[in-house]
């Protein structure tokens, strides 16, 4: 498709390969289109400085220079977090900030201790694990990243103070008597700040910052969903991406008479089974959808269960896929024997899954996706 920039006319872009496409031949009613965030967030230009993050983290949390910050269970990500944590002590430079870890692992499963020094450190520290208390420290077992050290360098370079421990009881950043509390949290950030406001009142979740749609860049899932973009500067999720995927659904429509769905995604929901770690550093695999996909499930029928049943039967290959054919348009309850085996799954989160291993990262280049034959024709 091209280099996709701040201001480009993605939708025409996208249109123009979809004509060529649809001249192919390799459009079909139900198909779906499948749209990276990152195109879409960047052709609407939504990039924020991290001194405007600094500034209405400081707004939002009423901080003041010499304010102590919590911020509990980050992700360990360069390209996720590392910004936002400079942003933070950006907002209480001079003061302090005080970060508390999950372990052994983040909760995408990015590994800080090794679990068996952590069944040992938790025997004698009574849940709390210090950085003194791990000698050398530890180092990212695939990006040899230490990165307990790492943030209290992006702390320091601030000139605040940096306070790193590593604790899974949300409610232990009250010892530290911070003035404002941040549930860094992705997926289970709203469970996070219920525990935290219990015992600090004053503490909000990354979705609220950058999420006001006012004069800067915002985008509805805050600073969810964030990327690197410069050493200063942070791409957001894209905003009313639902809307650009309807709208888009209704110009492909109207150019070539097919009805496509959309999705616009970013991480597939996939666990990778070497490193244990799981992809979806995003709030949601899917940020805007049309409406023809809308939270409907992926279900079907145990087609191999039935296959040795009909051949058991005695039936011949041509008489067990004409009941298969027919079995496919029956609908079951999903807790039927035909359907024992077969997990239902979320069709967004499918879809994003298979669009997300195709697309990846690095230099796949590869922002728009077809997918072909999943959606049931009705």
């Amino acid at each position: 498709m091209g280099v996709i920039i701040p201001g480009s006319d993605l939708q025409t872009m996208i249109l123009d390969d979809i004509m060529k496409m649809d001249a192919d031949g390799m459009l079909t009613d139900g198909d779906v289109l499948a749209i990276t965030e990152s195109v879409v967030a960047r052709a609407q230009n939504n990039f924020i400085s991290i001194d405007s993050v600094a500034q209405e983290i400081q707004e939002i949390l009423s901080l003041t220079p010499e304010s102590r910050v919590g911020v509990v269970f980050p992700i360990i990500s360069r390209n996720r977090f590392a910004l936002i944590l400079k942003s933070i002590a950006r907002a209480v430079h001079g003061g302090q900030v005080i970060v508390q870890l999950s372990y052994p692992d983040d909760e995408v499963g990015n590994q800080i201790i090794p679990p068996d020094v952590a069944m040992e450190l938790e025997k004698t520290g009574g849940g709390v694990i210090k950085p003194e208390d791990l000698g050398q420290g530890y180092t990212h077992p695939l990006t040899g990243v230490n990165y307990i050290s790492l943030y209290e360098g992006i702390i320091r370079d601030t000139g605040s103070k940096p306070v790193i421990y590593l604790c899974n009881d949300p409610t232990a950043i009250a010892d530290h008597q911070p003035d404002a509390v941040i549930a860094a949290d992705i997926h289970t950030r709203n469970k996070t700040q219920k525990s935290i406001t219990d015992v600090v009142p004053n503490c909000c979740t990354l979705q609220d910052i950058c999420s006001r749609g006012e004069s800067l860049p915002s985008s509805e899932w805050g600073l969810l969903g964030s990327n690197m973009s410069s050493e200063e500067k942070l791409k957001l999720a894209p905003y009313m991406a639902d809307h650009f995927a309807i709208t888009l659904q209704e110009k492909i429509y109207l150019k070539t008479g097919k009805l496509l769905e959309i999705i616009v995604y970013g991480d597939g929901a996939y666990k990778d089974p070497s490193s244990g770690i799981y992809e979806l550093a995003d709030p949601i695999t899917t940020f805007g959808a049309t409406l023809g996909i809308g939270d409907t499930l992926r279900e079907g029928f145990k087609m191999k269960y039935l296959v040795d049943i009909y051949h058991e039967d005695g039936r011949s290959e041509e008489e067990i896929q004409k009941l298969l054919d027919e079995e496919s348009k029956r609908s079951r309850d999903i807790h039927s024997i035909e359907s024992e085996g077969t997990t239902p799954r979320v069709m967004k989160d499918v879809l994003a899954s298979l669009a997300d291993l195709i697309s990846g990262s690095a230099d796949a280049g590869t922002p728009m996706i077809l997918i072909k034959g999943i959606l049931k024709k009705q």
